[in-house]
């Protein structure tokens, strides 16, 4: 690969290995491929049109998204077919229906029946057919149906009553985060396929269609052995991958793409630790690995061209600062680092990391030095 010279860039900033996250797209596409479930990727993770296209492969029914802005920013690039996989809030139903009126199929979720009686009554009052999924519970660990919870039907009934068209289904199988090897990832996988394919062939039952079974997440997306009954997969994660994934098994650390691009700004002499001037402003709060067998602190720290210095981490952060310390505790040498030295920090969790910076900044072969990436904020 090219290695980047980035002596111009200000620090803290977001770099994007290009060829990776290719890879990374790919890999998944011909998991998915060979299983018969094309990808509804969750642009969440990336939030860029440039990007976003490059995930949706030729198969794609549309993309998944998690704020009506990335529905809008999606929507205002073409992009028509897309998943609101938040269960939806009461007060956005108006804005929703102005952008049905504009073309936009967007497709909401529901996960309990308190909120798909609010989403009737807007239906009628606003005379708009809302598309619905309704999510099922298949770990317990977040909103939705059971899938042999009577209430799934009987809300079915309800929104169809008051016009709205009840497509299907949709999960996500939190608990896969939980796993640590790959039998539990599989099991796991497996878990959310058949509660996902229960519930809908409840609902047909009952005489609705549902057309729509739609399940996913990077882990189980991954780690997926069979997915009969299911329509669509949706994953955003693998686009460029983090440390929680690689402490799942899900990608080696060589596989994450992003990492923040940060310089060396003092020495900690009495503990052996070096500062740098990415603070969790910079690489988020995120501390997912802390549960794992290795803890990477706040990210794990590489040279200015990627590869992994000793085996050091950022073991605390303050707004602006990092700091870094070996992950034993040992100090680190006083000649290690030097003050203006560029290194990169490869991040615990790439949505939250990602959503601290306005955009990428490219690396990879046959990219023009300097080429940069936007990507887009708020709700």
């Amino acid at each position: 690969m090219i290695q980047p010279s980035f002596d111009d860039k200000a620090t803290p900033c977001l770099l994007l290995d290009v060829d990776r996250m290719t890879r990374n797209i790919q890999t998944l596409e011909a998991r998915l491929g060979r299983l018969g479930v094309p990808l509804r990727p969750h642009v969440k993770t990336c939030k860029s049109i440039e990007i976003a296209r490059r995930m949706m492969a030729s198969n794609s029914p549309g993309i998944t998204v998690s704020t009506l802005a990335e529905a809008e920013y999606f929507f205002g690039h073409g992009i028509e077919d897309q998943l609101y996989a938040v269960g939806i809030a009461p007060g956005k139903l108006d804005r929703i229906a102005g952008l049905y009126r504009n073309g936009l199929a967007l497709k909401l979720t529901l996960d309990n029946s308190p909120s798909a009686r609010r989403v009737a009554e807007a239906a009628t009052r606003l005379n708009c057919a809302f598309p619905v999924l309704l999510e099922i519970d298949s770990d317990g660990q977040r909103g939705g149906f059971r899938p042999d919870d009577p209430g799934l039907v009987e809300t079915a009934g309800e929104l169809t009553d008051a016009g709205c068209r009840v497509l299907g289904v949709m999960t996500h199988m939190g608990a896969s985060y939980d796993c640590r090897n790959a039998a539990c990832l599989e099991r796991a996988a497996e878990t959310e396929r058949r509660a996902a394919v229960t519930a809908a062939e409840r609902l047909r039952r009952a005489g609705f269609e549902a057309p729509v079974v739609s399940v996913g997440s990077t882990p189980t997306a991954t780690f997926a052995r069979n997915l009969d009954g299911v329509t669509e997969v949706r994953a955003g994660t693998h686009v460029f991958m983090d440390l929680v994934m690689a402490g799942l098994g899900v990608c080696a650390i060589t596989d994450i793409a992003i990492s923040v691009f940060t310089e060396v700004i003092g020495f900690r002499p009495h503990a052996g630790e070096w500062l740098a001037d990415a603070g969790w402003m910079a690489l988020s709060r995120d501390r997912g690995t802390a549960s794992q067998d290795i803890d990477c602190g706040y990210g794990v720290v590489c040279d200015e061209s990627g590869r992994r210095v000793d085996d050091i981490i950022v073991r605390a952060t303050s707004q602006e600062h990092g700091i870094l310390a070996r992950r034993d505790g040992k100090p680190i040498e006083p000649d290690r680092f030097v003050v203006g030295q560029r290194l990169r920090i490869l991040p615990n969790h790439a949505c939250a990391t990602a959503a601290q910076h306005n955009g990428y900044w490219l690396v990879g072969e046959d990219l023009a030095e300097g080429r940069f990436w936007p990507r887009m904020h708020g709700w």
